[in-house]
């Protein structure tokens, strides 16, 4: 309360003196009208580069010059001013980053063991009387000295004799240079910055049969770096940059329409990354989340899979029953092919949609893919089968070799029923992680080999019905 009851007190003259703030009188100040042009490239980790070109008239040789408006997270150590009109003999010689910004709280806070002027205002008569005092303390409320007495709290409005030098109304970089001549000058400051991010949003549509899906990508920005970036010309790069870190202790889219022109963001590659460019300029504004057209695709063919995955410790001991109505995997995948694909998909997630019978789209899962290269395959969950279950069981387990902590010989026998509740039969894909050196001894129904510790049955289960699986493996560690 007494806070709000400082800012208040304060408020009507600060609110004057930022109406009449002026920079100190030896500075030349640049703000975001004398801009030409501004670039901005975002990176995938909180970090962008910005390069803002104005035109600046300078004085010939020393120059101190305020460059208004810039990001409140600059990273001042990475900020580089050029001349590109009049390069030679163009040298800087200092730069001061002030980015702590005018409030009533920070104006008091750099008016202490300094005069105020404390302003009164009678009741009945209005007249007001104005008294010096000096400012002793601002935590947790204001301590005013005033020649007769100390008083806490605000008796009346106070009033400063000005705003310092060091505290602006908005970030400013100011930079000590000397120019060659004078003259408008063309200047360009180019910066790293926090506060600005992208990451990628994908809305596919699946069709009837789930053979089929029409995808739409969309690049999501973010501004929160305190500046705003009018007709910027925007560029993305996407990758896994390596950054030097400083030792120290969503909500789901509604479906997309079809992208009005995806191909106005084109990409390239850039070193070890893919850089996206937008091809017409675009405004970020402050506090401001947007989303611009990557690309879209249509009738991409999808393959559909239901997976079971075991695990491999029950392969070295005895246990039982190892699950009940058990959860198939619902998964589906494209090939970074054809028209509309075939590029470089920027890490994000992708968000699945099917019509119901009326025609309605229904969001039916979501999964988040990581920077896939064209040609790649992507693979999403989307959840967990409804009409599908599963039966697991360890019918059998021997030890048939082995003392101490090697040479072990483990010989057992599983029991998989499967059961399908849909209208239609269904293929589901089971997956056994093998332990150690493995022989198949039994099976029900042939397996293959998919990897090297992975054996895998495609099993069918008729509508409405069921299939059982059985299996007997010899393990050796």
């Amino acid at each position: 309360m007494k806070k709000k009851l400082l800012n208040i007190a304060v408020l009507g003259l600060i609110a004057g003196a930022s109406a009449s703030w002026a920079a100190p009188g030896d500075e030349v100040v640049s703000t975001a009208a004398d801009q030409q042009g501004v670039a901005v490239t975002i990176y995938n980790d909180n970090l962008a580069l910005v390069k803002d070109a104005r035109r600046v008239r300078l004085a010939r040789d020393f120059n101190r010059l305020a460059w208004r408006e810039v990001s409140a997270q600059m990273r001042p150590e990475t900020a580089q001013l050029r001349n590109t009109s009049n390069p030679g003999g163009f040298r800087l010689q200092e730069q001061n980053f002030n980015f702590d910004l005018l409030t009533p709280q920070k104006l008091l806070e750099k008016y202490l063991g300094r005069e105020v002027s404390v302003i009164r205002t009678h009741p009945t008569s209005g007249a007001e009387t104005r008294e010096t005092a000096t400012v002793l303390a601002t935590n947790g409320g204001v301590v005013l000295k005033f020649a007769d007495r100390i008083e806490t709290g605000v008796p009346g409005r106070l009033a400063f004799p000005g705003v310092p030098d060091t505290l602006r109304d908005t970030p400013t970089l100011v930079i000590s240079l000397i120019n060659p001549s004078a003259g408008p000058q063309n200047l360009e400051l180019s910066y790293l910055t926090g506060g600005l991010s992208w990451r990628a949003d994908y809305v596919a549509e699946l069709n009837a049969d789930d053979d089929r899906l029409d995808l739409n990508g969309w690049v999501t920005l973010s501004n929160q770096s305190g500046a705003a970036y009018p007709n910027a010309k925007l560029q993305l790069v996407a990758g896994d940059l390596n950054r030097v870190r400083d030792a120290q202790p969503r909500a789901v889219m509604a479906m997309a329409a079809k992208l009005a022109d995806a191909a106005e963001m084109q990409q390239e590659s850039l070193f070890e990354y893919h850089l996206y460019t937008l091809q017409r300029p675009t405004t970020l504004a402050e506090n401001q989340t947007k989303q611009v057209a990557l690309m879209s695709a249509s009738r991409v063919p999808v393959r559909k899979e239901f997976l079971l995955e075991g695990a491999n410790f029950y392969y070295a001991g005895q246990h039982g029953e190892l699950g009940q109505k058990i959860k198939v995997g619902v998964f589906v995948e494209f090939d970074n092919t054809g028209d509309g694909l075939g590029i470089p998909l920027p890490r994000g997630v992708v968000r699945v949609y099917k019509k119901d019978g009326q025609g309605n789209a229904q969001f039916v899962g979501e999964d988040r893919i990581d920077h896939t290269p064209k040609n790649e395959t992507v693979r999403l969950k989307l959840g967990d089968a409804f009409d599908l279950t599963a039966d697991k069981k360890q019918t059998a387990f021997q030890k048939l070799a082995g003392t101490g902590r090697t040479n072990y010989v483990f010989e057992s026998a599983y029991e998989l029923v499967l059961k399908n509740a849909k209208k239609e039969a269904v293929t589901v894909t089971v997956r056994e992680p093998m332990p150690g050196d493995w022989t198949m001894v039994s099976e029900s129904q042939p397996h293959a080999k998919a990897a090297s510790g992975t054996a895998e049955w495609k099993v069918r289960v008729p509508a409405e019905g069921r299939t059982t699986l059985t299996w007997r493996v010899r393990v050796r560690y």
